[in-house]
């Protein structure tokens, strides 16, 4: 299953990419209420996601319906004319950030030594968070530094603390992509990340919401970011140090996960900062990060 939230005819809506059809999306919420004489789901991803497999099982229950008859098309809409936004349009904590996960990013970042031994976290603020094909500030005014960094990004599914990393998966609800757009400058300057990862506009994400069934090794998956059609990053979710339960397991520890969660699990080599002179961001730029299995998200930078 692929959730997005979408826009149609100035009517925000949760969607769903059915199995039948890859260029349509069904909105959940009206076809819910047709279906059930009443809304019976939430009219935004981050609560449906908290419902668990309920919401799961609502959503295999509405596909089938939608297919019964010609009538319930109504409800379906061509994907070209809905607006994507972010699947979780406004997070209710901080994106959570795993730093320096691929070791040749590490190396290009620094050297060897930075090669991480445990895993290194920030985090993003919740309203640095943009859509599919929204535009990413320049802020000229704040950075001259401006980079880009395609990553996996993992939704938790279930509220957990001290989860075993043999039990991670279960935590999961499902897999999106993120480019965690970061101010270099501001970086060195204020010697951490909050600042210069958390500039509004800074996280791009989605275009869906892939459920973890439709990707059952979510550390096999190729991933690719270029700029202005010119490939930048290009490496193998099988690449990080990290490995997701790991990371999930990691953060647990001390600090509950809950639905909705969002956790970034890093970049590969090939950051703007990394190349010799460096290629940060300009005005105009359009960076589409591509990864296996999910799609690809596309920004231009305004």
């Amino acid at each position: 299953m692929r959730f997005l939230t979408g826009v149609y005819e100035n009517s925000t809506f949760v969607g769903v990419v059915p199995p039948f059809n890859t260029n349509v999306c069904i909105n959940l919420n009206e076809a819910d209420e047709k279906m059930n004489g009443q809304l019976t789901m939430p009219n935004d991803l981050h609560s449906c996601i908290q419902l668990g497999e309920q919401f799961i099982e609502k959503v295999k229950e509405i596909q089938n319906w939608v297919q019964i008859s010609v009538e319930n098309n109504k409800y379906v809409y061509p994907l070209s004319e809905v607006r994507i936004l972010a699947p979780i349009t406004r997070p209710t904590k901080n994106i959570l950030c795993v730093g320096k996960n691929y070791r040749e990013h590490a190396i290009e970042m620094g050297s060897v030594e930075d090669i991480p031994k445990h895993i290194m976290m920030f985090t993003k603020a919740p309203t640095t968070v943009i859509g599919h094909l929204d535009f990413i500030d320049r802020h000229s005014n704040v950075t001259e530094q401006l980079d880009y960094e395609g990553e996996l990004a993992v939704i938790i599914g279930k509220k957990g603390k001290e989860i075993k990393e043999e039990e991670a998966y279960d935590y999961v609800f499902g897999y999106t992509i993120l480019n965690d757009i970061t101010a270099r400058d501001l970086q060195s300057k204020h010697k951490q990340f909050f600042l210069g990862k958390s500039l509004d506009t800074s996280c791009p994400m989605g275009p869906v919401i892939v459920a973890k069934e439709a990707i059952p090794n979510p550390e096999q998956l190729s991933i690719e970011t270029r700029v202005n059609g010119e490939v930048r990053q290009k490496s193998n979710t099988d690449q990080m140090i990290f490995t997701i339960p790991n990371i999930i397991a990691t953060i647990s520890k001390g600090m509950t996960l809950e639905p909705g969660d969002i956790i970034a699990t890093g970049t590969p080599a090939g950051v703007g900062k990394g190349f010799k002179p460096p290629r940060f961001l300009q005005t105009g730029d359009v960076i589409e990060v591509k990864i296996e299995q999910i799609g690809s998200l596309v920004n231009e930078v305004k």
